[in-house]
């Protein structure tokens, strides 16, 4: 299998590379990887603008990310779903289609989020940015219920790179054909 080199602080990892339709990606997978969660929270904490209220994450990979984000600045954190559930009450949603799912999906919040969200400046936390569309789709749901979206950070850019996020690096994309000849690049 062909590989992408990444470092985070002291936290080195070889990512897969792999065909998600069309074109292929260095796959980054924070769930699990406590030690890679901290070194990049701890990094995107420091780059974290002032006056930032609330964090705010799609489901599921960034998750652990904003938890340790959310330890370490003290602040709050909301989890925008993927699908709607029971129990939620006035949920807000949105569909997007995300590079790695190729479908639509869509982010839901739910109405019970909205208080600790709406009137503050709040930064959208994040694995990967690829296209902008989950990003695209969140602000516009953040605006909605009245939050201010006055950040992103996010682990890595992917594809162009994006002068609107707090970055700590960048992925290429790689032609589908390529993942079986991808080379180590870091």
């Amino acid at each position: 299998m062909n590989t992408h080199e990444v470092r985070i602080g002291t936290e080195t990892r070889e990512l897969p590379v792999i065909d998600v339709g069309g074109v292929s990606v260095a796959l980054l997978n924070l769930l699990g990887d406590t030690a890679l969660v901290e070194a990049a929270a701890e990094e995107l904490a420091a780059r974290m603008p002032p006056g930032i209220e609330a964090l705010v994450t799609p489901e599921v990979k960034a998750v652990p990310l904003a938890h340790a984000l959310s330890r370490r600045t003290g602040l709050p954190y909301v989890v925008v779903r993927k699908t709607e559930k029971p129990y939620m009450v006035d949920a807000v949603v949105r569909s997007v289609v995300s590079i790695t799912t190729g479908r639509p999906q869509d982010l839901v919040l739910d109405g019970g989020d909205v208080p600790r969200l709406a009137g503050r400046r709040v930064a959208i936390i994040d694995d990967v940015v690829s296209t902008g569309g989950t990003l695209h789709a969140l602000t516009d749901l953040l605006s909605e219920v009245g939050a201010e979206v006055a950040a992103t950070l996010v682990v890595f850019t992917e594809g162009d790179e994006r002068e609107d996020v707090i970055a700590l690096g960048h992925l290429p994309l790689y032609p589908a054909a390529s993942a079986e000849s991808a080379t180590d690049r870091p």
